[in-house]
């Protein structure tokens, strides 16, 4: 038996008359760009998270570039957010001409601590990105507490978090804005790259508008800023429509996934992903640490069972952000999990027998170390 850390295709086989259904309903309507599809995703979408704005774009790193930019974030401005995130959150604020500027993290939850933004605020700060990572929340409340004191934006990474929830309240819903990713391995899942941004504000809502379609508000016609072609296409939007109908079912698939892995791991030695409090996590992924964490991806996949590390370099440590002048020891909580955590086979479609053959896999392996 071969598990992957993902795999979409028992899902597809699924929900596959549906998908094609709603691709050729696209294919017959007669428009293919910034249609029904796409208006009608983008109502669905902030219906659910309870906000009267999302604009569809074309992935998650022009998801938070256009939230960036709407929220009027630019060239010498700094943003403060995490080095424990997928590169596209910090590429994304270099796009815009601004500069990241990183705090540690919880070494619990792994999350942004939030304690140390005030330390990290300088006179050019203009916005903080907090990252709900792995699935769950950054403690929220003291966040947007500092970011009121000192005038700055907030814009929420949610790539990770669809449906993730901190005191009954939705990720995505406390900051200015709010950037979603719906690449495939998402919870809510696209079939090819997409993205949203949602927001409670008509002036960003009509500023995404604008720079999702070069900037126009009438065709061939530049308004005002210069924006990108960062349409949502609409088979995306349909596809995405049908699977927000059965967003909830897939975080509950995801979380029996998660109990079952707490139940069978417990007293292995592997330090399990800690829920904080408030937290309603939705296990995007379910990241575990240990000091022998390459041996054991090694031994797994000797057994056919992929693992995966989310994430192995730190951004702060790679070349392409050397100019930032960060070095070995500035993040020290974020250095030392980079070196631990590690990934399981993590999808609403895994089987309760692949669950099983992960975890005695790892039982036996862990107690041979």
């Amino acid at each position: 038996m071969t598990i992957n850390v993902w795999n979409y295709l028992a899902e597809y086989e699924a929900e596959r008359e549906e998908i094609l259904d709603a691709v050729d309903t696209v294919f017959r309507s007669g428009r293919l760009i910034l249609g029904q599809q796409v208006t009608d995703f983008e109502n669905a979408f902030a219906e659910y998270h309870g906000v009267p704005h999302c604009v569809g774009v074309d992935n998650g790193t022009n998801a938070i570039v256009l939230g960036l930019r709407a929220l009027g974030v630019g060239r010498g401005d700094e943003v403060i957010t995490v080095s424990n995130t997928a590169a596209p959150t910090v590429i994304a604020i270099d796009a815009v001409g601004a500069t990241p500027v990183f705090v540690d993290i919880d070494p619990d939850t792994l999350l942004m601590d939030v304690d140390r933004i005030p330390d990290a605020i300088t006179d050019r700060t203009r916005c903080v990105i907090p990252v709900h990572l792995y699935g769950q929340c950054v403690d929220m409340a003291p966040l947007t507490e500092h970011a009121r004191t000192h005038g700055l934006k907030v814009l929420e990474d949610c790539a990770q978090a669809h449906g993730a929830r901190q005191h009954g309240r939705l990720a995505g819903t406390t900051g200015d804005a709010a950037a979603f990713s719906f690449y495939p391995t998402k919870v809510l899942g696209a079939y090819g790259d997409a993205g949203a941004t949602i927001t409670t504000d008509p002036e960003v809502d009509a500023a995404l508008r604008r720079l999702r379609y070069y900037g126009m508000e009438e065709r061939y016609y530049v308004e005002s800023t210069p924006g990108h072609n960062s349409r949502l296409d609409e088979v995306q939007a349909a596809i995405l429509r049908l699977k927000l109908k059965r967003l909830d079912t897939y975080l509950a698939a995801r979380r029996a996934v998660a109990d079952r892995y707490a139940e069978g791991l417990a007293g292995t030695g592997l330090v399990l992903p800690p829920v904080a409090p408030g937290n309603e996590h939705v296990y995007y992924l379910y990241v575990v640490r240990h000091p022998q964490r390459d041996k054991i991806i090694h031994e797994l996949g000797k057994r056919g069972i992929a693992l995966n590390v989310s994430y192995q370099w730190p951004v702060h440590t790679m070349k392409g952000f050397a100019h930032l002048g960060h070095g070995p020891g500035d993040l020290p909580v974020t250095e030392a999990a980079a070196g631990e955590i590690f990934s399981l086979p993590m999808y609403s479609s895994l089987s309760t027998a692949e669950q099983d053959t992960v975890i005695e896999a790892l039982r036996e392996t862990v107690a041979t170390l």
